[in-house]
């Protein structure tokens, strides 16, 4: 059936991605879940695509499972966690299980809506791509983000980059971002940050300390570099705070994003793993929009959209892509792909 199917493929992905404690909960849920209880009645008669290219049902659990062990109500549950030695199959079900039963009001509710992460390790792609601008037209930046969650990726000029040997950004931030790379270099150039404009359907406060526990809850159990650097942008965002827009990313970018050029200065409409779950229609809107203020655009005002989507050109395992597409005026926009990545950003194959 389709939700033991999700269960299955997210544990393949969690473990392929150095996620192996994740990976054995997913696989448990789908091998060994029934339906004698509320919770696991929900779970297997889920009503939409419990996949992670759908409804992403396995981390909306995970998600869940991961907040009751932070909390510490369970201590028994607390305690296989990583870095704890996690137990055999058998004794690890059986609390699995059992918190399933006698945690499902705390769980529920993790299961309402999609997982909103905020995966800080793919502002290295995003800083790759402004490196390349900067180098292009040497000027500084304007940046609308695009379903932006708690907004960590547009602080991303107060993190420490080493991109391939090129360094930039604040390299005195506790936020160090330093993705295995291969291929040439990004160019190396001065990345200079003025407007930052952000939006989200459901916009995060990143300063709240139940959103922070939800972003944290959010990261694989496994993966503690990646809870340990959001825990660090969680403090960039506090030193350096920015307001968000609440709502629909089509709405909000036909009237933020003006037609009329800005001189000297380069705007950058970006987005991570995001423009895949709009609607189509809004997808369409963005790019109709895009194309009616590029044909205004000059060279001392361009227009860039740089996007980190995944891709099915992204080989078998659907990679994103980091693409870029720009508007000079001067002649019809040309969409390269500068990289191919790591979904969390953590592997950068430069493709310039």
């Amino acid at each position: 059936m389709a939700v033991r199917t999700a269960f299955a493929n997210q544990s393949a992905i969690c473990t392929k991605a150095g996620a192996p404690f994740t990976g054995r909960l997913c696989r448990l849920v789908g091998e060994r879940l029934d339906d004698s209880t509320a919770l696991g009645a929900r779970i297997l008669n889920w009503g939409g695509n419990p996949s992670h290219e759908g409804d992403a049902l396995p981390l909306r659990l995970m998600g869940g499972l991961h907040a009751l062990a932070r909390d510490g109500r369970d201590a028994a549950w607390s305690t296989v966690y990583p870095p704890s030695v996690t137990p055999a199959d058998e004794a690890l079900w059986a609390l699995l299980n059992g918190v399933l039963a006698h945690h499902a009001d705390f769980i529920a509710p993790w299961l309402d809506g999609p997982p909103q992460t905020n995966e800080v390790g793919r502002s290295a792609a995003l800083m790759a791509g402004l490196l390349v601008l900067a180098d292009r037209f040497g000027l500084g930046f304007d940046t609308y983000e695009l379903g932006a969650s708690a907004g960590l990726n547009s602080r991303l000029d107060h993190y420490a980059h080493d991109l391939g040997g090129v360094l930039t950004g604040d390299q005195a931030s506790k936020v160090r971002l330093q993705p295995q790379w291969t291929g040439r270099a990004p160019p190396k150039a001065e990345v200079v940050i003025g407007q930052k404009h952000l939006v989200d359907l459901n916009p995060l406060d990143a300063t709240d300390p139940q959103t922070q526990a939800r972003l944290k809850a959010y990261v694989w159990a496994d993966q503690l570099e990646r809870l340990a650097r959001l825990e660090a942008a969680l403090e960039v965002a506090g030193r350096y705070p920015l307001a968000m827009a609440k709502a629909d990313a089509a709405d909000w970018l036909e009237q933020a994003l003006s037609p009329a050029p800005v001189a000297g200065v380069c705007r950058v409409v970006m987005h991570t793993i995001a423009y895949q779950y709009f609607p189509p229609q809004a997808q369409d809107r963005i790019r109709q929009h895009l194309d009616t203020v590029g044909r205004l655009a000059r060279p001392d005002a361009p227009l860039a959209w740089l996007s980190f989507e995944q891709s099915e050109r992204g080989g078998a395992e659907r990679r994103p892509l980091l693409e870029l597409t720009v508007w000079t005026g001067e002649a019809e926009p040309v969409t390269q792909v500068l990289a191919q990545c790591q979904p969390h950003g953590a592997e950068i194959d430069w493709k310039l």
